[in-house]
């Protein structure tokens, strides 16, 4: 492997995974459609969103292409089965196995229909995850921890000016005070105000 590839296998899928796991849990019926920080989803789109990209990028680690990893995302409404609750937190566990692999990453791979380097879809699976349980948290009224490693992998990611997804995947960055916290920087350069609330 190169530089890149053994810096990228060091990173730790398992706080951020984990932290979903939780937030979802604490997640009542009664929430389900809920706004959240993602204009187009309520909570129970969010929540299925979250799933189908566990699913794919599980994918990506072992290489494994298919419709989960071959589908581009808003291709079509993201649907919450029935099951979830049970479902998402075995994804989630796969999905930190999976890249605790250093094969994972390793040469190419495909995920939301696009082929890249494994070491950077394996940082982009990793912000999802930490952008999306923020949105967890805010939708739901509940505390946001991820950790700092995790928020690194996403500043690192979302700092550029060219960073991959402006503008598609990311919104236009929302300007945070430079002593802001941490997370708060984070999450603007997501494109989110780190101020909303639902």
């Amino acid at each position: 492997m190169d530089s890149q590839q053994d810096a990228g296998a060091l990173l730790d899928f398992g706080p951020a995974a984990r932290h979903i796991e939780e937030l979802a849990g604490r997640i009542s019926d009664g929430q389900m459609d809920d706004p959240t920080p993602c204009p187009d989803y309520a909570v129970r789109e969010l929540l299925a969103h979250v799933a189908g990209l566990t699913a794919a990028f599980c994918g990506a680690a072992g290489k494994d292409f298919g419709a989960n990893t071959d589908t581009a995302p808003g291709t079509t409404r993201p649907v919450l089965e029935a099951d979830w609750r049970t479902v998402l937190p075995r994804q989630l566990n796969e999905l930190v196995a999976a890249w605790r692999d250093p094969a994972a990453w390793e040469g190419e791979t495909r995920a939301g229909g696009f082929t890249m380097p494994a070491s950077i879809a394996g940082r982009v699976a990793l912000n999802e995850l930490v952008i999306h349980g923020w949105d967890l948290a805010r939708a739901t009224g509940q505390e946001y921890s991820a950790d700092r490693a995790s928020l690194g992998v996403s500043f690192g990611m979302l700092e550029p000016a060219d960073a991959i997804g402006r503008g598609t995947a990311f919104g236009p960055v929302v300007e945070v005070p430079e002593d802001a916290p941490f997370v708060d920087r984070v999450i603007g350069l997501s494109g989110r105000d780190p101020r909303w609330k639902a």
